[in-house]
C-alpha cells in the first residue's frame, strides 16, 4: 500500500500558479465549482482576476492545498459571518489528486482552521447531488445533510439538486475528543 502524502494548507506562491489555473480551468468540473456558466478563461484573465480578489478579499481566507511539497488545489471559508461565527467551506483539486485521501486530510485541517483558528462555530458546505464521493467524504468528515435544493443548479444539459451540508462545532468537539 502506498504512504498517503504529507496534506497541509499554506498560503500561494508564484510558483502554484500553473496547478491553480489548472485546477481554475478545469471545464470538466466547473459545475461542482462554480454557480455560473462555465467560462474558458485566458491565462492573463485569471490571473487578473486573482490579485483583484487578493487585494480585497473581504472576510475569505484561501489556502493552496499542498501534497508532499506540490501545489495540488485550494480551499477556503467563505462569506464568514462575524456576528453569527459561520463560514462556507469550498474546495477543488486538480484532476491527478483526487482520489488519494488529499481531499479528506485538506477537509479535516480547514474543519479544524475554522474552529480553533477562527473561532467559527459553524460551517456549511454546498455539492452537486451527483457528486456521491464528496458526500461521502463530507459525511466522513462529520458533515450532516441540512437540506436539498431541488433542481438548483444547471449541469451539463440537465438541472441537478445541490444539497446542502453542516458541522457544528459542538458535534466536531465530539468527535475529535472520540479520536
Amino acid at each position: 500500500m502506498p504512504t498517503p502524502p504529507v496534506v497541509t494548507l499554506r498560503g500561494r506562491t508564484d510558483s502554484d500558479l500553473d496547478a491553480l489555473y489548472e485546477v481554475a480551468s478545469d471545464l470538466d468540473t466547473w459545475e461542482e465549482r462554480n454557480p455560473g456558466r462555465p467560462v474558458a478563461r485566458t491565462r492573463e484573465a485569471w490571473e487578473s482576476r486573482l490579485k483583484e480578489r487578493e487585494a480585497d478579499p473581504g472576510s475569505d481566507l484561501s489556502f493552496v492545498i499542498d501534497a508532499d511539497g506540490a501545489a495540488v488545489g485550494t480551499i477556503g471559508l467563505f462569506e464568514i459571518s462575524e456576528i453569527a461565527r459561520h463560514g462556507e467551506i469550498g474546495i477543488a483539486l486538480v484532476p491527478g489528486a483526487r482520489g488519494k485521501g488529499i481531499g479528506s486530510a485538506a477537509l479535516a485541517q480547514i474543519v479544524d482552521f475554522a474552529f480553533t483558528r477562527a473561532n467559527l462555530r459553524r460551517v456549511h458546505l454546498e455539492v452537486l447531488s451527483s457528486n456521491e464521493a464528496a458526500i461521502h467524504v463530507y459525511e466522513k468528515a462529520g458533515f450532516v445533510v441540512e437540506g436539498r435544493q431541488r433542481e438548483h443548479a444547471w449541469v451539463r444539459g440537465r438541472y441537478e439538486d445541490i444539497v446542502r451540508m453542516g458541522l457544528l462545532r459542538t458535534e466536531w468537539g465530539r468527535r475529535s475528543d472520540t479520536a
